[in-house]
C-alpha cells in the first residue's frame, strides 16, 4: 500500500519522479526505487515525504484513507 500511496500522491500533485527528487533533495533514482519497493524506505524519508504532501504517516502507509494530518484537525494548515 505504501507504493501506491506513494505513487498516487505524486500523480494527483503532477509531479514526475525527477521533480519530487529534486524537492526532496535526493538523486531520481533513490526517489525511483522507493517508490518502486526496490528499496526500503526509511522512517525519515517517510516522515519527509508525508510532510510534502501534508498527509499522515498512517494514511501513506495505508492504515487509514483518511488524507489528513493532526494539524488539519486542529485548525493549523
Amino acid at each position: 500500500m505504501l507504493y501506491e500511496r506513494m505513487k498516487k500522491l505524486r500523480k494527483e500533485a503532477k509531479l514526475s519522479q525527477v521533480n519530487l527528487a529534486k524537492d526532496l533533495s535526493m538523486h531520481t533514482t533513490t526517489y525511483r526505487r522507493y517508490e518502486s519497493g526496490e528499496r526500503d524506505l526509511p522512517m525519515e524519508v517517510a516522515i519527509q515525504i508525508a510532510e510534502y504532501y501534508h498527509v499522515s504517516l498512517d494514511y501513506l502507509v495505508g492504515r487509514t484513507d483518511d488524507d489528513f494530518t493532526w494539524d488539519d484537525l486542529r485548525g493549523k494548515t
